[in-house]
């Protein structure tokens, strides 16, 4: 048993061990520290990354977005002060630190002059993803940290500190911050702003704890009291980031969960067949949790909604205010040129989907969908030499509607008196059974054309 221990632990240790392709520890601090300085090309490639995902974001390109974090260098000063820290370089953080600040002037302000420039100021989806950070964006700012100095230690960088950039999503947020400003929008950049905090104080924890995992040498001082002061420096620098970082991380997954549930809640208990919402809101800010709805249809009674109540402790928000708007509050919330919009669009839809399945109707039908009446159209009317059924889409003029009748067309050598077109109407009709469809006949003879 015990060897099987030994082999399974000597399995993982292989499986798992970072020392294989490991670079030199004077090799990875030169690395990494060679990336921290924003000067020359470096700068210039930050600069041009700024605009490509400034247009990226202004027309809404995810493509064009992913090309500018390729280009984007943020990822070194921000490893900087990770390595900086867990070798008690205090030189080098303050060269990290500064690096990052001049990348972040720098960004914010380019991308405003860009925005007030730019002829386009609407707030598309890829901007306004990057003003709301969320627990994901904490948790891959951690992974994508984990794997950035992982792979700035090796000897072989390979792809994976481009991967990083893009997954990690660095400059999208400064360029939205650059965005809020042009515009006058504090929210905008006050949120794209924080979302950057947190990854990149996420990269740098977790740039860290790689670095004291694979025990870099830390930097020696002849000074023993100095040692000590630029330990506790560090100590300080660990604290006033790490702190505020894993607090706010905290917020954001405490507010991810409150609307997880409350979107549960919303969705399994509000399935009413007369009472629709067509608004939601989730508050949960300064200890204060709510739930706002805007129902529209049939008012729920004072005794459905304690109901819906006491069921909130069933999905974990016992604490959590229902706010439910009806009625006359609810008349006096909508915006009933936007429902009317939203309804006219159903309605086109519909009747796009309508028209599609008469085309598709009409196409089977003239490819062989009616039987063949070659046999008992020569034994009934022997004068009809040719004819042709098909189905026939008639549009009304003053509506929108969308009718679908039978057209017969037939050439005859005689014209048919009035009573044998009615009769061929009525067996037409049964023929093709088509009782609940109209029928339009048109006969072609040499002197006149009929048609009933």
């Amino acid at each position: 048993m015990k060897k099987r221990v030994s082999a399974l632990r000597k399995f993982i240790a292989e499986r798992f061990s970072l020392n294989d392709d490991r670079a030199s520890d004077h090799d990875i601090i030169e690395s990494v520290s060679r990336n921290v300085e924003f000067k020359g090309s470096n700068l210039w490639s930050l600069i041009f990354a700024i605009f490509i995902a400034s247009i990226g974001l202004n027309v809404n390109s995810t493509a064009v977005i992913i090309g500018a974090m390729l280009i984007s260098p943020l990822m070194g000063p921000i490893m900087g002060v990770g390595l900086g820290m867990g070798i008690n370089d205090i030189e080098l953080i303050r060269k990290a630190l500064k690096n990052l600040l001049i990348a972040v002037i720098i960004s914010v302000a380019v991308s405003a002059v860009y925005f007030i420039i730019s002829p386009l100021h609407e707030a598309r989806p890829e901007l306004l993803a990057r003003t709301t950070p969320s627990i994901w964006d904490v948790l891959i700012a951690l992974f994508g940290g984990l794997a950035g100095i992982v792979g700035s230690t090796r000897r072989e960088k390979g792809n994976v500190i481009p991967g990083v950039a893009i997954a990690t999503a660095l400059m999208p947020p400064l360029c939205t911050a650059g965005f809020g400003i042009a515009i006058g929008n504090w929210y905008y950049f006050l949120g794209a702003f924080y979302l950057f905090f947190i990854n990149s104080v996420f990269i740098c924890i977790s740039s860290y704890l790689v670095v004291r995992y694979m025990q870099l040498p830390k930097k020696a001082f002849e000074d023993k009291n100095r040692e000590k002061k630029v330990g506790s420096y560090i100590l300080y620098v660990i604290l006033i980031t790490a702190l505020p970082s894993i607090y706010l991380a905290y917020k954001i997954v405490d507010k991810s969960i409150f609307e997880g549930n409350a979107n549960r809640f919303v969705k399994t208990e509000f399935n009413f067949v007369n009472t629709h919402i067509i608004n939601k809101r989730f508050v949960n800010e300064k200890g204060k949790k709510e739930i706002n709805l805007l129902l529209i249809g049939e008012d729920l009674t004072k005794e459905t909604i304690d109901s819906l109540k006491a069921k909130l402790s069933k999905y974990n928000i016992r604490d959590t205010r229902l706010k439910i708007s009806q009625g006359l509050n609810a008349r006096q919330q909508i915006d009933f040129s936007q429902i009317k919009a939203s309804i006219l669009q159903d309605v086109f839809k519909k009747q796009e989907a309508n028209k599609k399945k008469d085309l598709s109707l009409a196409s089977d039908n003239a490819d062989g969908g009616y039987p063949d009446l070659k046999k008992e159209l020569t034994a009934l009317y022997p004068g009809i030499t040719s004819y042709g059924v098909s189905s026939l889409l008639i549009k009304s003029m003053d509506t929108l509607r969308i009718d679908t009748t039978i057209l017969f067309v037939a050439t005859c050598t005689n014209s048919l008196s009035k009573s044998e077109q009615q009769k061929l109407k009525a067996w037409l009709g049964v023929r093709l059974v088509a009782a609940k469809r109209p029928i339009k006949i048109v006969i072609y003879s040499p002197r006149r054309v009929d048609g009933l």
